[in-house]
């Protein structure tokens, strides 16, 4: 049967996505046993040294997230050869919803509403992690081991008790527990709010119950052992947002990672998610970059790059069209009118509270930019909708231009809406604009290095560097509005500071771990190691500079400029 039927059956019917699911876990775990056998001395000799030394915990909890159980277990191993203890923590199939759970997979709301993901999910998600993880001879904890019959049923009565409008704010000794529950919930639906989702209440109190029970099993397990520090992916949703606060509230240090856009490359954070401390970063650890042509150059070509993600394991544009005569014939965007742009984002990605927004979600954002620019016939708004809203990783239930369409059924001429589906080119575009203005979307980035004056609206990574129209509230969203065409690019002096940025972002921030091989599937990288002497200290810089951020508290950034000087420096 050819490969496109298979796929078309298993989107169909249940019973073969878990069977698709369930041989992808087992055939893309890491295969340690086979690379420890080359080295086995080696690892026997590091594996006792760490006996009595300080520990690190690694809570993947998710074992069927196989993304995460691969950088995770390759941590392990690069920390247990550098001297210190790893311990990793999983769920047993305790947690009524979890990060694994979405609508792509239980489209029987009810279903799902009822049996949560114990009986499709569950029982494929532990066993094959487990077994990978033990088969390194380091202690996996369960989840099951610090949970009581009594937890069990204080939890079901607390999540199923609160009024369904007070679950966000509700908190739990001090833990947040209801934010991170509507955000699970909200990436489950992958929806901006919950709608008329029949299930809403049901699937949300599901995720409630789940947070108050990792909370539990977080303060059992750091009351019994102590941690250097606990290193785990995203930091957001249920469970790791619910693991994050639980450190921090007990003194434990906190690492985040996610895969960065780059290949081979990984964003690692401190004490929380990047997504909220690229906000907060020191501008010192950027400002000062020794510009010159050789990274200029560098930054020019990766940037170009980006427009058809030819050097990145993520992006979302599919042979993307460039002419932009072409695009506005098609469009029916006006030329001869100075041309303002607005970008989305997914409209459920990170759900979280950010208080620098001026406006309190991305749609109430939207329609006040729509509002305001009906009564500015003389410019031309064009609104792109993000192309993963349709080709991202869990498809958006709730698009953008989907919302615009049923608030305003007659759009004025001057405002154009891009789908998410559409070929045409948001660089393109962009780049043809006055101004273009953000709420969270990393293009502003890319963009505010090419000299395009960014208004940021939301909480994206350019907000407080200097170079961006930062706003805080809709009044100083108006005035700057007001000021709009502005007929000029950004002054020499800020898109200096924007290229600086930009290169810490892509180049310094994003580590590269080179052993780690593009797939092109899910999951996006697999370990191609030739032997564990390879995460040595000193065999990889991007490997030392990780596993010095999280045992000894260093910057999470690739000294990238100075490889570039060694490159040109002749050696002596």
């Amino acid at each position: 049967m050819p490969v496109e039927r298979i796929k078309e059956l298993a989107k169909k019917s249940r019973i073969l996505r878990v069977l698709t699911r369930k041989y992808r876990i087992h055939t893309r775990q890491p295969r340690w046993d086979e690379l420890l056998r080359k080295d086995r001395k080696l690892w026997e000799d590091s594996l006792r040294r760490v006996e009595n030394t300080e520990r690190v915990l690694l809570p993947t909890t998710i074992g069927a997230y196989v993304t995460g159980t691969t950088l995770e277990s390759l941590l392990a191993v690069a920390l247990t050869l550098r001297g210190v203890k790893t311990e990793v923590l999983l769920c047993d199939g305790v947690l009524p919803a979890c990060f694994d759970c979405w609508i792509g997979w239980f489209r029987d709301q009810k279903r799902f509403a009822r049996y949560g993901p114990h009986r499709d999910l569950c029982p494929d998600c532990f066993s094959p992690s487990y077994r990978m993880f033990r088969s390194l001879g380091i202690g996996v904890h369960r989840y099951s081991e610090f949970l009581t019959e009594e937890d069990l049923d204080s939890a079901d009565r607390i999540s199923s008790s609160i009024p369904v409008e007070d679950v966000e704010h509700f908190t739990i000794d001090g833990i947040r527990a209801g934010e991170h529950a509507l955000a699970g919930t909200l990436r489950f639906y992958a929806r901006g709010d919950l709608g008329r989702e029949p299930c809403r209440e049901e699937i949300l109190r599901r995720y409630l119950k789940a947070s108050i029970l990792t909370a539990r099993v977080m303060e059992r397990l750091l009351e019994r052992r102590d941690y250097l520090c606990a290193v785990f992916h995203h930091g957001i949703y249920v469970p790791q947002g619910i693991i994050g606060e639980v450190c921090r509230k007990e003194g434990v240090r906190v690492v985040n990672w996610n895969p960065g856009y780059r290949k081979n490359t990984f964003i690692f954070s401190h004490h929380d998610t990047y997504h909220h401390t690229m906000l907060t970063e020191p501008v010192e650890n950027w400002r000062y970059i020794g510009w010159n042509r050789t990274l200029d150059k560098k930054l020019a070509d990766y940037l170009k790059s980006r427009w058809q993600g030819s050097q990145d394991w993520i992006w979302f544009h599919e042979r993307p069209e460039f002419d932009l005569k072409s695009i506005a014939y098609r469009t029916g965007i006006d030329l001869s009118k100075p041309m303002i742009g607005a970008l989305t984002s997914v409209m459920w990605d990170a759900k979280l509270h950010y208080p620098s927004n001026a406006f309190s979600s991305m749609l109430e954002w939207m329609i006040a930019t729509i509002e305001y620019f009906k009564k500015r016939p003389e410019l031309q708004l064009v609104i792109r909708i993000h192309p993963a809203e349709i080709r991202g990783t869990l498809p958006s239930r709730q698009r953008m231009n989907q919302e615009i369409a049923r608030l305003y059924p007659r759009l004025p001429e001057n405002i154009r809406v891009i789908p998410p589906e559409s070929r045409a080119s948001t660089y393109a575009i962009a780049r043809a604009c006055d101004t273009v203005i953000i709420y969270n979307t990393k293009t502003g980035i890319e963009l505010s290095a090419m000299g395009v004056p960014v208004i940021v609206a939301g909480e994206a990574w350019i907000r407080n560097k200097g170079f961006a129209m930062d706003v805080t509230d809709p009044k100083q969203y108006y005035e700057l509005l007001d000021t709009l065409p502005l007929r000029k690019r950004m002054p020499e002096d800020k898109t200096l500071l924007a290229k600086k940025y930009a290169y810490h972002f892509f180049f310094r921030r994003m580590i590269p771990l080179e052993f780690m091989t593009p797939t092109g599937s899910n999951p996006p990288f697999r370990i191609g190691l030739e032997s564990i002497r390879e995460l040595l200290p000193g065999v990889s810089r991007g490997l030392d500079v990780v596993c010095g951020g999280i045992l000894y508290g260093e910057e999470f950034i690739y000294p990238a400029e100075l490889l570039e000087e060694e490159k040109i420096t002749p050696q002596m």
